[in-house]
């Protein structure tokens, strides 16, 4: 039997990189996973790819940036499949501009609004099942950026990352012995859609080093399938090689139009 049978994964980002990867393979453990996105299209594509292996998957547009859309994933989840077990809070982007002598507040709000308030209204939509059935999964996907803030990943996206990393363990704190345990996952440079928002977008030749999304993903996986008895609270995942990429830091240090 697969380790997920019978129960519903969230999974959000879930159209292309970590989050398609990791719907897949959650669904491949006997998951019904609900694909959430702001373009609809993509999910339906990542969904259909899930059902023709025989998972079960459906696409939710929503936009994390408003809480209540945010919040109200979890309800349409429940609706559609009746329960939530597993909730991945993958969905996140950095600002086009790093610096913060440059950001503006409309960026830096945009940056917050998914990385740590979706996260949060959705979290806490996810709870109240969990709660009461005393067993409960969730995971979010930090950045390195939260431990080494720097330039390349920019100031609001850093101070975002730290705070949903922050989030998670208070989760930990508070909820474990209500049965619901939470992963925070902290990744390196990954070979993902996110990077073409960078200032300096990297060559073919600079993502041969990085991670690939299904690297990530299988940390997901297995978060999401140890026996409930275990938690990963955080883990730390990097390139084995890492490059040079002053160039692509002097790029973010300058003012972006």
């Amino acid at each position: 039997m697969s380790s997920l049978n019978n129960k519903t994964a969230i999974v959000t980002g879930a159209g292309s990189g970590i989050g398609e990867k990791t719907a897949e393979m959650l669904a491949a453990e006997g998951a019904s996973v609900v694909l959430v996105g702001r373009r609809l299209e993509p999910l339906q594509e990542v969904a259909k790819r899930i059902s023709e292996t025989g998972g079960t998957a459906q696409a939710h547009s929503a936009d994390l940036t408003i809480g209540d859309e945010a919040a109200a994933v979890a309800q349409f989840a429940i609706d559609t499949f009746g329960r939530i077990d597993v909730l991945v809070n993958n969905a996140g982007f950095s600002s086009k501009v790093r610096s913060v002598r440059y950001v503006q507040p409309d960026e830096w709000d945009a940056v917050f609004k998914v990385n740590m308030e979706g996260v949060y209204r959705l979290t806490q939509a996810a709870l109240p099942g969990m709660i009461e059935r005393g067993d409960g999964t969730i995971i979010t996907t930090s950045s390195m950026a939260a431990l080494r803030p720097g330039i390349l990943g920019g100031a609001p996206y850093s101070a975002a990352k730290a705070a949903v990393r922050a989030f998670s363990h208070h989760l930990n704190s508070e909820l474990r012995e209500h049965g619901v345990r939470a992963t925070v996952i902290v990744p390196g440079e990954v070979d993902t859609p996110i990077l073409m928002g960078r200032p300096s977008v990297p060559d073919t030749e600079a993502r041969q080093t990085m991670m690939q999304a299904e690297d990530v993903a299988r940390c997901i996986h297995l978060a999401a399938t140890l026996p409930q008895r275990t938690v990963v609270e955080e883990l730390v995942v990097m390139p084995t090689v890492l490059r040079d990429m002053s160039a692509e830091m002097a790029v973010a240090l300058a003012k972006q139009s």
